[in-house]
């Protein structure tokens, strides 16, 4: 039996980090003692990515006595601690994998943020694979990011498969350069006229899942 492959990306996509960032960006400032007006800047400064390297600038711009490494493992237990998966992401996850995909993560980032958020939200444990860009210097929209991503799926990019993800250049973009169909989570974005197209656009994951749960149905009926 072949097995359908659908890799997600993680943020803002299975959890909402644009959120938990914020939350977090108010919680340092006030444990450091810095100035309300301060949280844009911290915000700022994580908003794309976050990595040690970040926080060793955030401690030298407030002269904080915290180490760089405290501070950085401080911002992953922090960060695991707020963020979160909607139980129906979750169970929609489980779902797939009954009906037979391969499920997977395909995430840019740090390595020890991305997992531990992985770990907290429940996902790890939902999943086929993970991959992270920082394991092999490979960042969407790279198509050996992809190969990584469903090769810890246990599958090949040439049996085809699903992207979906928030990000038109990176998951969207990158998804259609490595031969997957693409999903687009717009987050009440309009889609930008000079990108080609996703295979489809919807508002959440949810509902990207009940798309590819419809798309394996239909798969089996023309497969037997």
């Amino acid at each position: 039996m072949q097995h359908l492959l659908a890799l997600f990306d993680l943020d803002n996509t299975l959890v909402d980090r644009r959120g938990t960032l914020a939350d977090w960006a108010a919680e340092f400032t006030t444990r450091h003692g810095l100035e309300d007006e301060e949280q844009a800047y911290v915000l700022g400064m994580v908003a794309e990515r976050a990595y040690p390297c970040t926080f060793d600038a955030i401690r030298t711009r407030y002269r904080l006595p915290t180490s760089t490494e405290d501070l950085w493992r401080a911002y992953c237990t922090d960060i695991a601690a707020l963020v979160s998966c909607p139980a129906e992401v979750l169970d929609g996850l489980d779902e797939l994998r009954v009906a037979g995909w391969r499920v997977g993560v395909a995430t840019n980032g740090a390595m020890d943020i991305q997992r531990a958020k992985l770990r907290a939200t429940g996902i790890a444990e939902r999943v086929d694979g993970v991959f992270v860009s920082e394991e092999a210097d490979a960042r969407k929209p790279q198509t050996r990011h992809f190969a990584l991503a469903a090769a810890r799926c246990g599958a090949v990019l040439g049996d085809g498969g699903w992207m979906v993800g928030d990000n038109p250049v990176n998951d969207i973009g990158g998804g259609r350069s490595a031969g997957l169909r693409t999903i687009w989570i717009g987050n009440d974005r309009s889609w930008s006229a000079d990108d080609p197209e996703p295979d489809h656009t919807v508002p959440h994951a949810c509902a990207a899942i009940d798309l590819l749960l419809l798309h394996s149905s239909d798969h089996t009926r023309t497969t037997t």
